[in-house]
């Protein structure tokens, strides 16, 4: 669903579920010549709060370091940025989707 969301919006999608050691990143994807790295949260409740409520200092840093990782790999990128991609799931309606850009 997120993969298809995030063409829809225009972005190429270059990997998912990137994996490198301990090192994980969602999707990386790119737009504009700016490399995304997406880390895509859902929840079908809100009992524990919004989807990206789940994305805590610890696991942005986690999400950092796996980005770090991928441009040692891949360090012809320039123009870099870190999002969440929050996907409410219902069972009577679309899903809903909040694109929070640039969190670093």
């Amino acid at each position: 669903m997120a993969v298809e969301w995030l063409s829809q919006q225009g972005f190429t999608i270059l990997h998912q579920n990137w994996k490198y050691s301990w090192f994980e990143l969602d999707i990386i994807a790119e737009k504009e010549g700016i490399l995304h790295f997406v880390e895509v949260k859902t929840r079908t409740t809100d009992s524990f709060g919004h989807p990206e409520e789940g994305v805590t200092d610890k696991k942005l840093q986690r999400l950092m370091n796996a980005g770090e990782e991928f441009l040692h790999q891949n360090p012809n990128w320039k123009r870099i940025q870190y999002d969440i991609l929050s996907i409410r799931l219902f069972k009577q309606k679309a899903p809903e989707y909040f694109f929070i850009e640039d969190v670093s």
